[in-house]
């Protein structure tokens, strides 16, 4: 049988890699602490859990691509509130199954090999889907290294006028997976330039927005006058609520009137009680602010570890990650192995892309106890 060449040449979703590895060691007999995938873990805040269930008897008929009135009013009133710009519900929000379907998707709305669109450009060290889903498009993926020395920013003036004149989409994550950097104003107005010069949709991916320590970071929102932008945001990781699959796309009109005409054929809104349950947590910031003090004190804890031990710690403004340089250059995957055979469970840099080779990245998923339990074997690990 023949494959999809996007398919056949992809390589396994690394986080498949990682839970092979864990099943070995666990084999062993080894009790594990998983900082390895992004998954929240925290129970779903009641008020959100009971709105789901007084749905249910509401819930009839297939869900509609465009999704329920209230929830779109829901995300375009916390949109203004969270970030001071006016969103019309109608015109410029659409529910979507969480974000990543939506981001894998997307690049099939703007690809245009005929009209000279055929470029898709990535950040990496980075989440795996944009690229993959621009594979799937048939798009050439440019990838623009993220490093410490520019704060884990693209340098945007090292991209050629041919590649920015071909760009059909280019992709931004902040604050950012892996690294948990955050992005300056200054940055989204730049690249809102260049997406207004050149004509490409300045895509952004902001599912990490609510998890920030000092200062809330600001969204490429701020920018959509300049440029048609397209952000991604999920109640995934500021809810905890990775298992009901509820997001959202907000950006130019025109970019949404595509994705109206697009995700009848290919995507759906989540369930309607899903829907209903997302109106409460949108409208909600009490269990948010709960969230990020959680957060807040599990990095502490590892902070304060990975400090004594000499391991150097960067990025990691925001986001529920810890961004950790391997020590001596050791390699991300054998400083990860090393990890691994004490219990501890991290994702290697190198999953990120060649980029994120020497660091590894701690997910504060786990429970408080289990990271007090987790600086324990870090003090004899390192």
């Amino acid at each position: 049988m023949r494959l999809s060449p996007a398919l056949a040449g992809q390589s396994t979703y690394p986080f498949v890699r990682l839970d092979e590895a864990k099943r070995r060691v666990a084999a062993q007999g080894v009790a594990l602490v998983d900082f390895g995938m992004g998954d929240p873990r925290e129970p779903t805040d009641e008020r959100i859990q009971r709105a789901l269930a007084e749905a249910l008897p509401l819930t009839g008929g297939y869900p509609r691509a465009v999704g329920l009135p209230e929830l779109r009013e829901a995300v375009a009133a916390w949109c203004g509130r969270r970030f001071g710009v006016e969103v019309d519900p109608e015109r410029e929000v659409i529910p979507t199954l969480g974000s990543k379907e939506a981001i894998f998707s997307f690049a099939q709305l703007l690809v245009d090999p005929e009209g000279g669109k055929d470029v898709v450009v990535v950040t990496e060290p980075g989440y795996p889907v944009p690229e993959r889903g621009a594979a799937f498009a048939r798009a050439e993926v440019v990838s623009l290294a993220l490093s410490e020395k520019r704060g884990f920013l693209p340098d945007l003036d090292s991209v050629d006028d041919d590649t920015w004149r071909r760009a059909a989409v280019v992709w931004v994550n902040y604050p950012n997976n892996p690294t948990g950097a955050t992005a300056p104003a200054s940055f989204f107005e730049r690249l809102a330039e260049l997406a207004a010069e050149h004509e490409f949709v300045l895509a952004s991916d902001e599912a990490y927005s609510e998890l920030w320590f000092d200062e809330p970071p600001g969204s490429a929102l701020q920018v959509r006058d300049t440029a048609r932008v397209a952000v991604f945001n999920s109640l995934s990781k500021r809810s905890s609520m990775t298992g009901y699959r509820s997001g959202f796309v907000v950006g130019h009109e025109d970019v949404i009137a595509a994705l109206r005409a697009f995700r009848p054929s290919a995507g759906t809104a989540p369930q309607e009680f899903v829907q209903r349950a997302s109106v409460v947590a949108w409208e909600d910031e009490e269990h948010v602010e709960q969230n990020r003090a959680l957060y807040a004190r599990k990095r502490a804890l590892l902070l304060e570890v990975l400090g004594r031990k000499g391991l150097r710690v960067a990025g990691s403004e925001a986001t529920m990650y810890l961004w950790v340089a391997s020590p001596d250059g050791e390699p991300s995957e054998a400083f990860a192995e090393r990890l691994l055979e004490h219990g501890i469970v991290v994702a290697p840099g190198a999953y990120f892309g060649e980029a994120g080779e020497g660091y590894i990245r701690f997910a504060l998923v786990p429970t408080e106890d289990e990271c007090r339990r987790a600086v324990t074997i870090l003090e004899d690990a390192l």
